[in-house]
């Protein structure tokens, strides 16, 4: 599984080292309704509540402006209404007038704008830093006067900057870009003083060595030995003089992961193919030329039409895959394939000298603290070690390589057969093609011809009929309750049997690639916690983001999904239950908080599985214009096309895994090797056809230099073997007896999705599964299980 930035958010501790990489989307919310009671404490004076324009609901044809007024009894029931009231006008700057400072129930996504974020977060800052100041006089050895006004400092910081950040994903612009770089600064400062805190790393050391440690509990543990071990990570122990050294590189690196971000996003954006004749754009799908015309419509083509042109691919995924898969015209592939993995690495948006330094800086970093090399800096904090992940790698490496080299003889014959000129000579932008065809061949299926039977709207009523069987849930459309950042969003309520809220979530599918990243992640907005509830709450419960970049609607069609962002949307809706299903009432560890990096994927893996499983893909595939099931023969094939090809993708993520401990492990900046002869050296050793020598792929990975995964990319293989074990219990259990799988997803429920970080994930695991985990249920999956043997 690769995704560009899959489920990236805070699934490690919610401690400086999470606020430090920024918002990491993995990848909902408060009860139903917050009540101003329940939202981050600030202590800034005389904040107004948050006046909620109108919003555009994308559910209702109207302007929504109803007026909040519910009694508690409403409350329980979860109405969901919307809340307005008038705007503050647009020359206003006071702190009172700004919206990331007021005491807002839900974020005011719909109204925050890059001028609001130099004066906020600076004052937010400042604020803080009161905050900290008092903590650090007052701060004694005892969760109520350590650990419960620690949590009210970061989460209010993390719930502020998210928004930012969060907007900067979905709505880039040039002036939101240099509000963030010119406050960022100040940011980092402040977490390096937070993460730095003497007098709170002291209180912890001596909570640890206390008489009583014994009888805390699993998850005051958990909370304690990582707030200690990220302190010491987070520079603590070191002498002055290092520790200025050491906060410089923080500084320097926290702005390159953010030019790195902005230049594989301008990178993106600035490659444009406009193409007048049809005949280009031989073996094209429907869907793709109306998607191509739409694209012009939207670069000032008023007259763009789907059957006539003119078309524009850009490097958007959706357009990107689209000609990679179905093109005909094999020089317009290799265009856009050389676009695509030369993105950022030259010119203005050049990310190489950034990733040297990014490397150079990380490796320094890792010295000052007392580790080799940056791989055991990440390590630190995360299931395996540098032996255990390259062991995993290197196993799944020797299970893959056999049926990868059948894979492309497989190709190379098939092409041949058909009379390409290329059948012996098959260079990266025909392999797509042409085992694109062989799919076709081999299993009837053609994938644009699915796409009419899995509609957006189908698939995820199929999605939430099965969180209901699984996990005892409900989902509910609450359109109009929480402002959103475009018209296209959805925000849902998700509730238990009895209707009680148990948390929200945003949903943001589309692409638009002129504003928003690549990708597709799950994030947190609000997270599960005790200390932050109030009058009358037991806890505050989440909220999550779901942002995906799939085919938008075109015309009077809508969005259809290919198979894969299916498997996406499933995926990372794992990520999101995990984080609004925990009944972890401790902030710092609940939900994806607090839990083994390498760990977080288990959820979001897992749940791709039930897009095969018989019931589940059959309530989601229908035609949307007929209401015509997916024929019985053709969910056959596409049950016996799940592995296909599954050596040569299973070798893609263990180049993209390998890739990343090279450079982090062995590599040494400025040595007799630059970044791209270790991609070719591992290249040989990981791809069947070795990556082209001007292959600058290393310029977009934007997963371990900009998205958190640096000296972690391994996790998504580490975590799929977790996944496939613990969905195997569900096949052990029988996947059509309904009453054996409603107990399993119990179970799930209750251990995986319900403990959070509180509990080590390997004992988690073995709470559910009854046993530790085997990767024999994955290689089972992925037809390579006698390859291995």
């Amino acid at each position: 599984m690769n995704r560009p930035f899959s489920a990236r958010a805070n699934r490690v501790f919610i401690s400086v080292n999470v606020l430090m990489a920024g918002v990491i989307s993995l990848t909902c919310s408060v009860p139903i309704l917050r009540r101003a009671s329940q939202i981050p404490r600030f202590s800034l004076k005389r904040l107004p509540k948050s006046s909620l324009c109108p919003l555009w609901s994308p559910s209702f044809s109207l302007c929504l402006h109803t007026q909040l007024n519910l009694t508690a009894a409403q409350l329980a029931a979860g109405i969901c209404t919307a809340v307005s009231s008038p705007m503050a006008s647009p020359a206003e700057e006071s702190f009172d007038s700004n919206p990331l400072l007021r005491d807002f129930e839900f974020p005011p996504f719909d109204v925050v704008e890059a001028k609001h974020v130099r004066p906020g977060i600076r004052e937010l800052l400042r604020s803080l830093e009161g905050d900290l100041v008092e903590l650090e006089r007052t701060v004694e050895p005892t969760w109520p006067k350590l650990v419960e006004p620690l949590e009210r400092i970061v989460d209010r910081l993390q719930v502020v900057w998210g928004i930012v950040n969060h907007l900067k994903a979905v709505k880039d612009s040039p002036d939101l870009r240099s509000a963030i770089e010119d406050v960022q600064p100040d940011k980092v400062k402040f977490q390096l003083r937070l993460g730095q805190s003497k007098p709170i790393y002291d209180a912890f050391k001596k909570i640890q060595e206390s008489s009583s440690w014994s009888s805390l509990s699993d998850a005051h543990k958990r909370i304690v030995e990582a707030q200690v071990k990220e302190a010491v990570l987070n520079g603590v122990a070191l002498e002055e003089q290092q520790r200025e050294k050491f906060n410089e590189i923080e500084q320097e690196l926290e702005k390159m992961y953010q030019k790195f971000s902005e230049n594989v996003l301008d990178a993106t954006k600035k490659f444009e193919k406009v193409i007048t004749d049809r005949k280009e754009l031989e073996g094209l799908p429907a869907t793709a030329l109306g998607l191509f015309a739409q694209t012009a419509k939207s670069k000032g083509h008023e007259n763009a039409s789907a059957e006539s042109g003119p078309w524009i691919i850009t490097l958007d995924h959706p357009s990107f895959s689209a000609v990679m898969q179905h093109a005909q015209n094999r020089t317009l592939r290799e265009e856009v394939y050389r676009a695509h993995i030369s993105r950022a690495s030259h010119g203005d948006l050049d990310n190489i000298p950034i990733i040297d330094q990014i490397l150079k800086l990380r490796l320094e970093k890792s010295k000052l603290l007392g580790y080799k090399n940056y791989a055991e800096v990440s390590m630190s904090m995360k299931m395996a070690t540098v032996q255990s992940a390259e062991n995993l790698i290197e196993k799944l490496r020797n299970a893959s390589w056999g049926a990868a080299v059948q894979d492309m003889d497989d190709i190379r014959k098939f092409a041949a057969e058909k009379g390409a000129a290329e059948a012996n000579d098959l260079a990266h932008w025909d392999i797509s093609f042409w085992s694109e065809r062989l799919r076709e061949s081999k299993f009837d299926i053609n994938e644009e011809e699915l796409r009419p039977y899995f509609s957006l709207p189908k698939v995820m009523d199929g999605l939430f009929n099965l969180a209901n069987k699984l996990f005892e849930i409900n989902i509910e459309p609450a359109d109009g309750l929480a402002p959103v950042w475009q018209a296209d969003v959805r925000f849902y309520c998700v509730k238990d049997i009895s209707g009680n809220p148990l948390a929200h979530f945003y949903f943001d599918p589309y692409s638009r690639p002129s504003e928003k990243r690549g990708g597709a992640w799950m994030d947190e907005v609000f997270a599960r916690s005790r200390v932050l509830a109030r009058d009358g709450f037991s806890v505050r419960l989440p909220i999550a983001h779901i942002v995906c970049n799939q085919m938008p609607p075109v015309e009077e069609k809508p969005s259809l999904m290919t198979f894969r962002e299916v498997e996406t949307v499933f995926h990372e809706f794992g990520h999101a239950l995990q984080h609004m299903l925990t009944k972890q009432d401790e902030g710092l560890v609940a939900g994806i908080r607090g839990i083994e990096w390498d760990a977080v994927e288990l959820p979001s893996q897992f749940m791709e599985n039930w897009c095969y499983q018989r019931d589940t893909l059959m309530s989601i595939a229908k035609h949307y214009e007929t209401g015509e099931s997916l024929p019985e023969e053709v969910y056959q094939k596409l049950l016996a096309a799940k592995t296909f090809r599954a050596g040569s993708l299973s070798l893609r993520q263990i180049r993209f895994a390998s890739i990343d401990l090279e450079l982090h492990a062995k590599y040494i900046p400025g040595g007799p090797e630059s970044i791209f002869d270790v991609d070719q050296r591992v290249g040989r050793e990981t791809l069947v056809i070795p990556p082209l020598l001007d292959d600058r792929f290393l310029c977009s990975f934007s997963h371990i230099f900009a998205g958190g995964y640096g000296a972690g990319y391994y996790s998504y293989k580490w975590a799929e073997v977790l996944s496939a074990d613990a969905f195997s219990a569900f096949e052990d259990a029988g996947l059509d007896n309904e009453k054996a799988i409603k107990e399993t997803g119990r179970r799930f429920r209750d251990t995986i999705l319900a403990l959070g970080g509180g509990k080590p994930p390997l004992e988690v695991f073995v709470e559910f599964r009854g046993r530790e985990p085997s990767p024999e249920a994955l290689l089972r999956h992925n037809g390579l299980l006698l390859v291995a043997a």
